[in-house]
């Protein structure tokens, strides 16, 4: 575990729920990144650039992002999400996370929103 991770709750404790999976259940594997995986993150970061210098003048705070783990949506800011991205292509994995608290849906768009604002504001300056 990184320095930058949070510290485990259960460390040391005996009751430690995560003790039922058994001795062989390792969370520190990582499997690494193709390159293919490695060239999307990095266009990934890309396209975070571009979309944060389009939207965020115009109050948008960030994107919203539909969590296949919890099926909840989460909203990062441009920096939070920015953070991630780089630490997936660092270290293969993201931080543990939880929904950001009340955060102001009308404030943060989709990451298809984002993309197809982009494009139409490059085709409206290519006319």
């Amino acid at each position: 575990m990184t320095a930058d991770q949070p510290l485990d709750p259960f460390a040391g404790d005996p009751d430690d729920p995560a003790a039922e999976l058994g001795p062989d259940i390792t969370f520190d594997e990582v499997e690494p990144l193709t390159p293919g995986e490695r060239e999307a993150i990095v266009a990934d970061l890309a396209d975070l650039d571009g979309f944060q210098q389009l939207l965020e003048h115009r109050g948008v705070r960030g994107l919203l992002v539909d969590c296949r783990d919890c099926d909840e949506p989460h909203y990062f800011g441009w920096d939070l999400l920015r953070a991630n991205l780089q630490q997936l292509l660092e270290q293969g994995q993201t931080r543990v996370h939880e929904p950001a608290h009340g955060p102001d849906p009308s404030a943060y768009v989709s990451w298809d929103y984002a993309r197809g604002y982009a494009d139409a504001v490059l085709e409206a300056a290519d006319d």
